[in-house]
């Protein structure tokens, strides 16, 4: 199998029509490709079983999981080389990318030799890899499960890449500052278009670890009911919020947004949760914190949106996102986000995009996460490290090269009579008084 390289730089080729972007190394210490930049190792013959089993970018997910492919070099400059060939080409009409083309099944023999004696059989996935789901999307009970899925790998290793702030969601920069400064003036920004005062009953609906239930009970006084599916998170917020002496204004509940019931509420923040809930519930969703909120109350809705499709019947999530990631997390156009809100009786106020500050945001959780490998790998398990840090990085690109935003949608459930309670003159927010 000498130059093992070559033989992959020329499949690719042919395959794509054009050289591979980024440098390749193969198991045989061959290498092949242009000299500059990032470099593309293939550790292992079993990386290209993989493509042959699940062509496309599950094939591709799987092998960088179980550490059979890996870069050296810039992440972000190898993945941005890449972009054109995995996540910006347009796919054909049955949904597949770029490898499910005719044209693989003609280089067939070359890539099983490459594959080695045992390309016949199928290498099990990665252990961190989603079990096949079955039945209807959304359902209580697999949402229960989707969430632990993402949530439940280890409060330490959360701690390591989010920092102290404990935040899961977009950071609102200045030019300077820390991520640390970043959440808390994000956090404030929630409370500040709420208008929260003290007293106001708030509902968190899906509270991660706690940040802002405790943001807004300590900075601002108010009564607060965070709700989450994950006990992960669940307890360590509990845990944070004791030893903040804030037990008796903030009340953490493991529930599904669909089962609370206590409402009327002053206000809802729903911040970096509403990508889980999924077309066929939303509208549900809209509902369910319509009639949480009480006359004039508001909600404040951070969700992340992909930009819409041509076809959009034709929409997928990506293979990488739904089996390692999120799974049957979806994103929505804010067009579309904005018309189910409007459907259930929200009037839509404002809508602020915050995107260049998702990927900076990304970017700082990358680089907490390769500040200390070893210990994040200790903390979870090699492919769960492996995992987030391609997402994160992958993502930042994403937001950097504007194909998916994220945004604040600030409505209001305008009581009868037109009474909005906004300022006038817009994003002039009311300094609400601090408990």
């Amino acid at each position: 199998m000498a130059d093992a390289a070559t033989r992959l730089t020329t499949l690719a080729e042919e395959l794509l029509g054009a050289p591979p972007p980024v440098r390749l190394r193969a198991w045989d210490g061959s290498e092949s490709g242009p000299p500059d930049g990032p470099v593309l190792v293939v550790r292992h013959r079993r990386a290209l079983r993989r493509l042959l089993w699940k062509p496309g970018e599950l094939g591709l997910a799987r092998a960088w999981v179980a550490g059979e492919i890996d870069v050296e070099g810039d992440l972000y400059e190898a993945l941005g080389r890449l972009a054109g060939l995995l996540w910006e080409r347009p796919r054909d009409g049955s949904g597949g990318h770029w490898v499910r083309d005719p044209r693989l099944r003609a280089a067939a023999r070359d890539l099983l030799q490459l594959a080695g004696s045992r390309a016949w059989l199928a290498p099990p996935p990665p252990a961190e890899e989603v079990r096949r789901r079955h039945g209807p999307l959304h359902t209580k009970v697999r949402d229960r499960q989707a969430i632990s899925h993402h949530y439940d790998v280890g409060n330490d290793f959360y701690q390591q890449v989010l920092g102290p702030s404990m935040v899961y969601s977009c950071a609102y920069w200045e030019d300077d500052g820390t991520l640390e400064d970043a959440q808390r003036d994000k956090l404030d920004l929630v409370c500040r278009k709420l208008a929260l005062r003290a007293g106001d009953r708030l509902l968190d609906v899906g509270c991660g670890w706690g940040s802002m239930a405790i943001h807004a009970a300590r900075e601002y006084g108010a009564q607060v009911t965070g709700v989450t599916l994950s006990r992960e998170q669940a307890a360590f917020a509990r845990k944070r919020i004791a030893e903040e002496g804030l037990t008796d204004r903030i009340e953490i509940r493991v529930q599904d947004y669909r089962d609370v019931r206590d409402g009327p509420y002053d206000a809802i923040s729903s911040i970096g949760m509403a990508e889980h809930v999924g077309a066929v519930r939303y509208r549900e969703y809209a509902d369910v914190l319509y009639g949480l909120l009480k006359p004039g109350g508001r909600l404040l809705n951070h969700q992340i949106a992909r930009r819409p499709e041509q076809d959009e019947t034709a929409y997928r999530v990506d293979d990488f996102i739904d089996a390692y990631v999120f799974p049957d997390g979806e994103l929505a156009p804010l067009g579309a986000t904005l018309s189910i809100l409007e459907e259930a009786g929200f009037e839509a106020r404002d809508v602020e995009s915050i995107r260049e500050h998702y990927a900076r945001t990304l970017r700082v959780w990358v680089a907490n996460l390769e500040a200390d490998w070893k210990r994040a790998v200790r903390r979870t398990s090699p492919g769960r490290a492996r995992i987030w840090r391609l997402y994160m990085a992958a993502c930042a690109l994403a937001f950097e090269r504007n194909r998916i935003g994220v945004n604040q949608i600030l409505a209001v459930k305008t009581p009868e009579g037109g009474a909005s309670g906004l300022p006038l003159r817009a994003r002039t927010w009311i300094e609400p008084e601090r408990g």
